[in-house]
């Protein structure tokens, strides 16, 4: 059979990116933000950029964009197709989100190189096991935690860390069936749940840090140097989603003795993993001890954010250095912000008036706004925080 291929690969150097896919809860448009600043990026320092994505509505697919795109579904059979064809000197799976960290094993075993941070060190960061070892090894606070397969193991780890506890199955976006329980009763019904959606996944059952404060810093690393781009601090207690959290940039509430210990505990993490590039950093603050909730190997919802408050191209600056091309001593980065920027969520429960509304550890915001506040006096603010207070306290 006759076949006609348009897609000609040229001689040049070429770099992958990979795209999101379709917007979903817990991944959206601040990552096709990544991947189109990315691509600039990338042509920028002399390579053909190449984009995968599936998404119509995204800039990152828009035909300017990048020079060559695939409208293909970010799928590996897709994928590896492309990459056989076109041969290209890496791939990017840094600023698609977890869709893109998904694929990264499956490049390893192929031998494609992964630019940027490597897979064995991405990999730390999202084995909660070996992740733990390293936060151990650091001397870096974390909540107690276990893994299981069943729900006689769930309820063993359980007894073991303390009840309440924050099941999650691992590997996945948006906080996808996270719940918090307090008994044996609600770990079991939890767990058959998770296990009949999602057979065969591992269960990770973290000590679940009661009224306490969350906090994230977005950072850049070269392998050398750490740059802080931003620290968020949330609104809402810990045990909301992070996603539906009004997260406020920069901190207003937090002391400096906290905020130092958060900028110390980043940089040792991203050093350890040898991170090339982007890395996001949760943590739980209580009676004044910073606690470690989870590292995030890539670019992550708030990174355009806080690229958009300082008015810095913090995309474009990531993945040079991830190329390779620039350290982070090439570029000035001064953040100027006249007052502070308030990450909104936002909510569609009026298009789905039967979905539970009741905020918690898995997302539910279909996406986020910025407001800007000369001041903490601004009456919005004000509002807001005694409301979310009130929460906090019953």
């Amino acid at each position: 059979m006759l076949q006609h291929n348009e897609s000609i690969p040229s001689a040049k150097k070429k770099i992958i990116v990979l795209g999101s896919g379709p917007n979903r809860i817990g991944q959206g448009i601040e990552f096709d933000y990544c991947c189109t600043h990315g691509l600039m990026a990338i042509k920028e320092s002399g390579y053909e950029a190449i984009m995968v994505n599936c998404n119509p509505e995204t800039v990152s697919t828009d035909f300017d964009i990048a020079d060559k795109l695939y409208f293909e579904p970010v799928y590996w059979e897709h994928l590896w197709e492309i990459i056989e064809h076109e041969q290209p000197d890496g791939v990017i799976v840094q600023l698609g989100g977890q869709t893109a960290l998904k694929l990264a094993k499956r490049l390893h075993e192929r031998g494609v190189k992964i630019i940027g941070t490597s897979f064995d060190d991405m990999d730390i960061a999202e084995d909660r096991g070996r992740f733990s070892d390293m936060l151990r090894d650091l001397h870096i606070p974390y909540p107690k935690y276990g893994t299981a397969y069943t729900t006689d193991e769930a309820i063993e780890v359980a007894q073991e860390v303390g009840y309440p506890v924050l099941v999650r199955p691992s590997y996945v976006l948006g906080g996808q069936r996270m719940r918090i329980v307090i008994n044996d009763e609600e770990l079991e019904s939890s767990v058959i749940s998770l296990l009949k959606h999602l057979p065969g996944n591992k269960i990770l059952i973290d000590h679940f840090l009661d009224r306490c404060q969350e906090a994230e810093i977005d950072a850049i690393c070269d392998g050398e140097e750490v740059h802080v781009m931003g620290i968020m601090e949330h609104i809402e207690p810990a045990g909301v989603h992070s996603g539906d959290s009004h997260s406020v940039l920069p901190v207003f509430n937090l002391p400096p003795l906290v905020v130092d210990e958060m900028t110390d505990i980043t940089r040792k993490i991203a050093l350890a993993l040898n991170i090339r590039g982007l890395i996001n950093v949760q943590f739980a603050i209580k009676d004044g001890k910073v606690y470690v909730i989870e590292a995030n190997p890539r670019a992550s919802r708030t990174t355009p954010f806080i690229a958009k408050a300082y008015n810095i191209p913090y995309l474009n600056i990531a993945t040079k250095v991830m190329l390779g091309e620039k350290k982070l001593k090439d570029f000035t980065m001064e953040q100027k912000l006249e007052g502070f920027a308030v990450k909104e969520p936002v909510f569609s429960f009026n298009k789905f008036p039967n979905v539970n509304k009741e905020l918690g550890p898995e997302m539910k915001s279909t996406g986020e706004a910025i407001r800007f506040i000369k001041n903490l006096r601004d009456p919005w603010f004000r509002t807001l925080y005694k409301e979310r207070s009130l929460y906090l306290s019953k």
